[in-house]
């Protein structure tokens, strides 16, 4: 079982314990925490434990420095206080960052614990008064986790029926089956009173009995007295103690520290299959993000090139999937055809090219010398093209509406690749190179479609025209004569032919326009908004092609972090699928 809880230490899923500083220290065996007065401990520290071969030399690692040992634990000490600096600044703040530090060690059990800040009743000068509370939500954060043992030390020089250790812990573990007493200060007690009754459950009852630990003095601490001594000296005090004799054998940090590594073997062993199922599930999390972030790129030029090619055809395909209606967005463009369009044509207002005094000028001008003998068919012609050349504004709108709705599906194509995030490089070519086609796809649309307009400009609808006498002759005079042709009744019926002829050729462009428009436009994006891109790469030196497939350095170091943590759990599914058979 010492195995599996090595390996629960490794994967950082194991119960933990919550102790204070100096107990700690008296569980490893060596002097490395910060010490002072006020709040020392300003970060948590997650400390595992590891049981090493006897005759190994004892080292500390970081996880934030890795594959730097520290042999001396004053240097452990320093890089504590240096790393909490980092984090809090050189301050009385807090900071809920854990530090993990790792200790390995012949003389220490397999055991993880985490050392918390102190809790306060007040807030000291350059503290926020919310520092209180601040503590307090940190220490729940951990504590409340079922897999934690907590680790509840008073002093027992104290009143314990004030301890903030043993009130917390009632409050999150009421049934006291998470939690542990450990009774520290003894041989500081006043002459005449002892800790007996704490000690054997009488005054103040937990479900495991209660620990007392003889820690160093401040005088011992400023001595350099080591901890081996130190852990002699408490034996000797218990052992030779009379009220404390009897309960020897089960007290000191030593025993604790047994005590501890014990407790959290039975809870492991309850938690095998939470565990099992946990460590598979992260296995599979842990591969579908390696697939998502994409193997490293070949080294040869015909490689990479495969690899760009490769990336561009799932980028187009989201792209297209987009239009077609598998993904969303393509919709808009309808939208356009069927509502924008439309409601630009209505809104188009012919009141100055049909006003009487305009119609008059027109007809007048289109006379010349000679008055019209019939009808007025320049005048026609010339109101007609000024009126029509007015939808040449909403031809345009439309255009520029779908390029818009494109460049955004580009975009939504560009994001919803994953390979292309991989490469900052690769995305902004793309990117670049997908705009750059719409445009020149814009351009020509709106050449198409402004074409349309002017086709209904330069030739007129002949039999439109020719239904006219027939409407005359059933109640009008097409032979009026010279001194009321340009009569008000005249006018405006002219005007009224002309706005019913424009109605017409708007209902038709109404339908051309989109045909136009998703022939230059979308069917084109569809089918070659990368071709260009595609030749210039053929074009690009090994060099180039390298560039473009530059990792975004997150990446590259998330990759080998998933990596590693992969080979970790694919390690520890084997290691705890064995100890689940045997056991």
């Amino acid at each position: 079982m010492d195995n599996l809880i090595s390996l629960v230490n490794k994967i950082q899923r194991a119960c933990t314990a919550l102790g204070k500083s100096s107990v700690l220290e008296s569980v490893v065996g060596k002097d490395f925490l910060p010490r002072g007065s006020g709040i020392v401990t300003r970060r948590p520290l997650v400390l595992q434990l590891h049981k090493s071969d006897e005759g190994t030399r004892e080292y500390a690692e970081f996880l934030h420095l890795p594959r730097k040992r520290f042999t001396d634990f004053g240097a452990v000490r320093k890089e504590i206080q240096d790393e909490t600096d980092r984090e809090t600044g050189r301050t009385k703040q807090i900071s809920s960052v854990p530090i993990h530090l790792s200790i390995f060690s012949p003389n220490v059990v397999n055991l993880t614990l985490v050392d918390l800040p102190g809790l306060t009743k007040v807030a000291v000068e350059g503290q926020p008064e919310s520092i209180v509370q601040d503590i307090e939500n940190m220490v729940r954060s951990y504590i409340e986790k079922p897999n934690c043992i907590i680790l509840a030390i008073s002093p027992a020089n104290q009143d314990l029926a004030t301890s903030d250790a043993i009130k917390i812990s009632r409050e999150v573990d009421p049934t006291g089956e998470r939690t542990l007493g450990v009774l520290t200060k003894i041989d500081l007690m006043d002459k005449g009173t002892d800790a007996v009754d704490i000690l054997e459950g009488k005054s103040y009852r937990l479900k495991f009995p209660w620990v007392g630990v003889v820690n160093r003095s401040q005088a011992d601490i400023n001595k350099n007295v080591d901890m081996i001594a130190a852990r002699r000296r408490e034996r000797e005090y218990f052992a030779s103690t009379p009220e404390y004799r009897h309960l020897a054998h089960r007290m000191g940090s030593e025993h604790l520290a047994k005590m501890l590594s014990k407790h959290l073997e039975t809870v492991i062993k309850s938690r095998i299959p939470g565990i099992q199922s946990l460590i598979n599930k992260t296995i599979v999390e842990l591969e579908t993000e390696l697939s998502r972030l994409g193997r490293p790129i070949a080294a040869d030029a015909g490689g990479k090139l495969y690899s760009i090619m490769e990336i561009c055809r799932l980028f187009d395909q989201n792209f297209r999937e987009h239009l077609d209606g598998v993904r969303s967005g393509g919709d808009k463009v309808y939208n356009v055809f069927d509502n924008q369009l439309p409601a630009a044509l209505k809104r188009l207002q012919f009141d100055r090219q049909l006003s009487m005094e305009n119609i008059k000028k027109l007809i007048t001008e289109a006379d010349g010398y000679q008055p019209h003998l019939i009808a007025p068919e320049q005048g026609y012609r010339r109101l007609i093209e000024s009126t029509l050349v007015t939808i040449r504004g909403p031809a345009e709108a439309a255009v520029d509406a779908v390029h818009s709705i494109l460049k955004d599906l580009v975009h939504k194509a560009i994001s919803e690749t994953p390979e292309l995030k991989q490469y900052p490089g690769l995305r902004v070519e793309v990117g670049n190179a997908a705009i750059e086609s719409l445009d020149r796809m814009r351009d020509q649309s709106k050449k198409a479609a402004l074409q349309l307009v002017d086709m209904e400009c330069c030739y007129l609808t002949v039999e439109f025209f020719r239904k006219l006498p027939q409407d005359v002759e059933k109640g009008g005079n097409p032979t009026q004569s010279i001194f009321d042709r340009y009569h008000e009744t005249y006018l405006r019926r002219i005007g009224t032919t002309v706005l019913s002829y424009v109605n017409m050729v708007c209902a038709t462009l109404r339908h051309s326009i989109p045909k136009s428009i998703v022939y230059c436009q979308v069917r084109e994006a569809k089918r070659s908004l990368l071709d260009f891109f595609y030749t210039e790469l053929g074009k690009l030196e090994q060099k180039r092609l390298s560039a473009l497939l530059n990792e975004d350095p997150a990446v590259m170091e998330r990759r080998s972090a998933l990596a590693k943590r992969l080979e970790l759990y694919r390690s520890a599914q084997a290691e705890i699928d064995a100890v689940a058979w045997s056991k």
